[in-house]
C-alpha cells in the first residue's frame, strides 16, 4: 500500500484497526524487556541507584521533542499538502507530546535533587524544555478554542511551526550555553561515551517509549477521526431537521 492511500480515514481506520493490537503487544514486550535489563543494570559509583531514573528521564526527553516534530511535519501536512489526516496527527500527537514532556520535568527534578542539591535551576537545557511543555498547552489550548476543526487545524500548524524553532535549542542548549546539564554522551560524532551495561537498556527503553507513543498517536487519531464522522452527522442531521 503506498502511503497516500493513508490519506483516505476509511482505509487508514482499516489499517490501523489490524496493526494497533500487534503494535500494543510489541510495547508491552518491550517494555517488559527494558525493565528487566533496567533491574540488572549496575549502579553508579558516584550517583548510586538514582542513576536508573535515567532509563525514564532520557527516553522521555526524546520523545518530548520527538512529539513536536511529528506535529511539525504534520503542519506541513496542513499548510503546504492539505493532506487531510495531517490536521489530526498534529491534534493527537500534542497531549501525547506534553505528557512526556511533563514526566521529563518531574524526573529531572527529582534525579536533579541528589545530584544538584536542588529541584530546579533555570538552566538553559531547563528552562527550554519547559518553554517546550508551555507551547505544548498552547496548541492544545488553542485547538479547543477553535470550534471549526479546519480552521483550528491551520492555526495550530502555524504555531506548530513557529515553535519548531525550539527544538534545536533544547538539543544544542548544552553545547552553546554553560549549563548544569553534561553534554551529549549517547548521541555523539566519537560514539557513546556511556558504558553497554547502562547503554543497552536506555535504548531498549527508548525503543519501547517509542512504540509507546505509535501506539497512543494512532489510537488517538482514530478517535479523532471518528469524533469527527459524529460532529459531521449531528450538523447533517441539525440542517434537515424540519423548520429549519
Amino acid at each position: 500500500m503506498a502511503l497516500i492511500d493513508l490519506a483516505n480515514p476509511t482505509r487508514f481506520l482499516s489499517l490501523t484497526g489490524r496493526i494497533l493490537p500487534w503494535l500494543a503487544a510489541a510495547t508491552a514486550l518491550v517494555f517488559a524487556y527494558g525493565f528487566w535489563l533496567t533491574a540488572g543494570a549496575p549502579d553508579d559509583y558516584q550517583q548510586g541507584a538514582t542513576v536508573k531514573i535515567m532509563f525514564l528521564h532520557v527516553p522521555s526527553a526524546w520523545l518530548a521533542m520527538f512529539g513536536w516534530v511529528v506535529m511539525s511535519i504534520a503542519a506541513l501536512g496542513t499548510l503546504v499538502w492539505r493532506h487531510p489526516l495531517a490536521d489530526m496527527a498534529a491534534k493527537a500527537a500534542a497531549p501525547i507530546g506534553a505528557a512526556f514532556t511533563l514526566i521529563c520535568l518531574i524526573t529531572g527534578s527529582l534525579w536533579g535533587r541528589p545530584m544538584w542539591g536542588t529541584y530546579w535551576v533555570w538552566d538553559a537545557r531547563l528552562t527550554s524544555v519547559f518553554v517546550l511543555f508551555l507551547m505544548y498547552l498552547g496548541v492544545i489550548a488553542l485547538w479547543r478554542t477553535i470550534d471549526d476543526p479546519t480552521r483550528a487545524g491551520r492555526a495550530a500548524a502555524i504555531l506548530t511551526l513557529v515553535g519548531a524553532i525550539n527544538i534545536p535549542i533544547i538539543k544544542f542548549s548544552v553545547d552553546w550555553w554553560n549549563t548544569l546539564h553534561q553534554p551529549a554522551s549517547v548521541v555523539k560524532m566519537s560514539g557513546p561515551a556511556i558504558h553497554p551495561t547502562i547503554l543497552l537498556p536506555l535504548l531498549v527503553m527508548a525503543i519501547a517509549f517509542t512504540l509507546l507513543f505509535i501506539t497512543l498517536h494512532l489510537a488517538a487519531m482514530r478517535n479523532e477521526i471518528l469524533k469527527r464522522r459524529i460532529r459531521s452527522m449531528h450538523m447533517m442531521q441539525a440542517e434537515a431537521a424540519p423548520g429549519r
